[in-house]
């Protein structure tokens, strides 16, 4: 054993405080004595916001093991826990917190032990990246300077580490083939390794064969809706056949998700479909849009000098992780997704292409950059995993890799990821990037941000037509609203027609609108506005419809430029013009959307759209003024603009029906909406819910009351031993229950993690909820879709209440037309199951699904499966059946599924 890191370590949670000196003997500490003795010495500390948080003191510095490990060891995955890293890097993780002090010291002296390894496989470069975050102050740097050998030949620039992607000629379209079902059984039993299939698997891939099929007639795809309980196995159900027809076709599949953790879960499979990884990677890809990747010149940049501080370390540590990523995906990808949150967001945006000023072949990077490589990849791939929103993004654009075989997974999500897609937004907060994309930095701003004319500068010096268009658009660019414009409408003094619109806005929000006390936005329907209102909405046509057209020149003398090829327009300068065209035609969509919305005030209101005002606040501060538009029926543009054009179309889902009929199923779909009728199919889980699950609605704790709530809650936790997910409908209440219950827990050894409270993002909290089966979660709505936790980590779901949706606009108005109260109870219904279906994941889970909720409506329970035995009970009742079924359930044999 090493001698102890002569270091001590600081561990803090709700149970308390450790410290450990530099002999590793730990003792408990009080929050005065940790605090004073973090500020006098460099503590070892793990995760030093949520530490910062516990001992309340936000400023803690340390040397965080989180930041080492992303040194050591970039793209590799830890839960972020004292526990989790120890199993990372093969240690015993601690017993307890009084040991968990000493337990950071261990990891400390294997981390730093590492660079004594011959065989560390992230040694190139960390010399050099040491040595620059030693000159920035990083605490561990000198740790690791006088261990890490200097190399006896200077180190590759990163840049030149990575690899470059090739063109290549453009893929003919894919044949028309048919896929047999007998052939798509065969395949399952392949990918699967059994003889047999499950009977219900097998017969979902016999029937999505039919999705592969050649389309009828032009807009008519072939469409399948398929309601596959959890435990079919329908991943590997659809991947079959899919697979089957991409390799005998020519041709790509995308498979779509709503939820990162499906999309990793479907990569994950890629081994079964593909054993040679090298194969792997050209045939399967991940697709994200272009605010998820880093972007190489925004890096550039910030290694250069462009951040300062902590975002300067943040940035050196992304930089050693460029280097060894898969693919280059910030958010979602291997990135780890604390590492962002250790720096309080301080400069991770800015990595990435979020304004869309992407320079294309401009860049010095273009042939290295990780969105070309995957843009690229993904045409020649036999699959494509991308989400929702890109899938229907390329599709309603024509991009030329639009999809013509879509199978979108977590189909229940179509309707909301269309309503979010079609939506349009003009306020101040759209209105200042679109600002900023045309003209660039103004007065003191810093950065690589370049306005249109700089990108374009060398094109539009060989066209004059082509730059007087550009000045014309710069110009009238600069009446759109400023820096300081929310200040301005706050003080009454806006300044050009765009503010002076959104400041009759806001007047008319405040004057209508209720619950003004509110910490959350405020909105009003657009209905009835005043005349200020009407003449300020035309006064913000005129000067969108100038900004508008000199856009259109511009974009039309780039289009004369390609046809025209002078002899300039090499290579690198026609990507350049196209990448320019292309976020010409999106910007100029998103104009003419404007000026459709704002040319509606004062005349007469379109039945297919909603449209509200809105003045958007966080915890009662405000931050953008708006009007909103949305599609009554958003599926009317998800089934022309996506689905019509495709060739064949799978929707699937464990709740795609959330417990009403097959015509319901069309409606939320967008099926009702083609040519022809959708094909059916349905198969039961496997699971036996009778036996393994059961309901039970507390009927004895009042409404309002959060000191019984809290006190609820802390029972049924203590009751199931952790494992718990609870969800809640409401913010503040999540807050106030976990503020009265966490310490209490804690000493009982219950952890409790906490969305919107603990400053980790929500897929860490999942995984480090996922990882202690002695943890509980607290979460709101996107924890209900996300979470997929099998095993005895997740035992219980606790709702605080019945999901009702918020009266919004919106909601209002989606409500009259879809028949008033029946259609809250679907939304209720398929709330309530997709909640549900946290629960049991894989054969040999048991669980207890619980409401708070006395009122708990009868015609709501068809959302849970048949046979789920369904209660109501006081809270003491709930506790003992909790304590019995999970008490017998723990011993239950475990069987993993696919």
């Amino acid at each position: 054993m090493a001698d102890p890191l002569p270091l001590p370590a600081l561990h803090a949670t709700h149970a308390g405080i450790w410290l450990a000196d530099v002999t590793g003997d730990a003792r408990e500490a009080s929050r005065g004595e940790a605090i004073a003795r973090a500020a006098e010495t460099p503590h070892i500390i793990l995760n030093a916001p949520l530490v910062g948080q516990r001992l309340g003191y936000p400023e803690l510095s340390g040397l965080d093991l989180l930041e080492l490990f992303a040194f050591v060891h970039p793209a590799r995955f830890a839960v972020p826990t004292a526990a989790g890293l120890s199993r990372a890097l093969g240690l015993e993780p601690p017993a307890s917190d009084a040991d968990a002090a000493a337990a950071l010291q261990r990891i400390a002296q294997r981390l730093l032990a590492v660079f004594d390894d011959a065989e560390w496989r992230e040694r190139e470069g960390a010399w050099t990246s040491n040595a620059t975050l030693h000159r920035l102050g990083w605490g561990w740097a000198p740790l690791i300077g006088s261990r890490l050998e200097r190399p006896e030949r200077g180190e590759r620039m990163l840049f030149s580490r990575l690899k470059q992607w090739d063109e290549s000629a453009e893929r003919p379209p894919p044949r028309p083939v048919l896929v047999s079902p007998a052939d798509a059984g065969s395949k399952l039993d392949q990918l699967t390794g059994r003889a047999e299939a499950r009977e219900g698997q097998r017969a979902m891939a016999e029937a999505v064969t039919g999705v592969f099929a050649p389309k009828p007639a032009k807009g008519s795809p072939n469409v399948l809706l398929a309601e596959a309980g959890t435990g079919i196995g329908k991943t590997l159900a659809y991947l079959a056949p899919a697979s089957l027809w991409a390799e005998s076709s020519g041709g790509t599949v995308w498979v779509s998700t709503f939820t990162k953790a499906l999309q990793r879960q479907l990569d994950a499979e890629g081994p079964k479909l593909f054993a040679d990884p090298d194969e792997r990677a050209k045939r399967i890809v991940v697709r994200k849009g272009r605010e998820n990747y880093l972007c190489l010149l925004n890096l550039e940049d910030a290694l250069q000098g462009a951040f300062a501080g902590r975002a300067a370390v943040l940035a050196q540590l992304v930089g050693r992780w460029a280097a060894y990523t898969k693919d280059g995906d910030m958010v979602g990808g291997d990135l780890p997704g604390w590492l962002p949150s250790l720096f309080r967001r301080a400069g991770a945006a800015a990595l990435t292409d979020r304004r869309g000023e992407c320079v294309y072949a401009g860049c010095p990077h273009y042939r290295r950059c990780f969105i070309e490589r995957a843009e690229r990849s993904s045409r020649e791939a036999d699959i494509v995993i991308a989400n929702h929103a890109l899938v229907m993004v390329n599709a309603a654009r024509a991009r030329e890799d639009a999809p013509g075989r879509i199978l979108f997974d977590e189909g229940h999500h179509l309707f909301d990821a269309a309503d979010s897609t079609f939506a349009v937004a003009f306020g101040g907060q759209e209105s200042i990037e679109l600002r900023r994309w045309i003209v660039g930095p103004e007065g003191r701003s810093r950065g690589r941000r370049r306005g249109l004319a700089a990108r374009l500068m060398d094109v539009a010096s060989y066209d004059e037509e082509g730059a007087r268009a550009l000045d014309a658009a710069v110009e009238a660019a600069k009446a759109l609203p400023s820096d300081g414009w929310l200040q301005r409408l706050v003080e009454g003094a806006p300044f050009g027609p765009i503010e002076a619109l959104l400041a009759e806005v806001r007047g008319t929000v405040y004057a209508r609108a209720k619950a003004q006390e509110a910490g959350y936005g405020l909105e009003t329907e657009l209905a009835e506005p005043d005349g200020a209102l009407v003449s300020g909405a035309a006064a913000a046509v005129e000067l969108l419809d100038s900004l508008g057209k000199p856009l259109a020149a511009l974009a039309r003398r780039l289009e004369a430029v390609l046809e025209d090829a002078p002899d300039w327009l090499d290579a690198q300068a026609r990507a350049r013009v196209e990448g320019a065209i292309r976020g010409l035609s999106w910007r100029r969509e998103t104009v003419a959307a404007w000026i459709a919305l704002l040319a509606r005030i004062g005349g007469e209101a379109d039945p297919e759209f909603v449209d509200w005002l809105a003045v958007e606040r966080v915890d009662g501060r405000e931050y953008d003024v708006a009007i909103h538009r949305r599609w009554l029926d958003p599926t009317k543009p998800l089934a022309a603009a996506v689905m019509a054009p495709a060739d064949g179309v799978l929707v699937t889902s464990a709740t795609l029906r959330g417990g009403e009929d097959w015509p319901a199923a069309d409606s939320r779909t967008g099926a009702l909406h083609l040519p022809g009728p959708a094909a059916h199919f349905e198969a039961e889980s496997p699971f036996d819910y009778a036996a393994c699950a059961e309901v039970l609605i507390v009927t004895d704790l009042r409404q309002g009351d959060i000191a019984s709530l809290a006190g609820g809650y802390a029972r049924l936790i203590e009751a199931a031993g952790g494992g718990t997910l609870g969800l809640f409908t409401a913010i503040q209440r999540l807050k106030a229950v976990h503020a009265r219950i966490a310490d209490r827990l804690a000493r009982e050894g219950l952890p409790l993690l906490a969305q919107h409270v603990d400053p980790i993002d929500a897929g860490t909290l999942v995984d480090i909820f996922r990882d202690d089966p002695r943890a509980s979660l607290l979460g709101t709505d996107a924890l209900r879709d996300g979470v997929d936790v099998p095993g005895e980590s997740l035992r219980l779901v606790v709702m605080e209440r019945v999901p009702w949706p918020r009266p919004t606009v919106l909601h209002a108005a989606r409500r009259m037309a879809g028949g008033g109260s029946a259609y809250d109870d679907r939304v209720v219904r398929a709330r309530l199951a997709q909640a549900f279906g946290r629960l049991i994941r894989r054969q040999g889970d048991c669980g207890v699904f619980v409401v708070l909720s006395a009122a708990f409506p009868s015609r709501l329970l068809r959302a849970f499966p048949g046979g789920v035995p369904i209660s109501r009970v006081p809270l003491d009742e709930a506790i003992a059946r909790i304590t019995e079924r999970l008490r017998v359930g723990a011993s239950a044999p475990i069987e993993l599924v696919e």
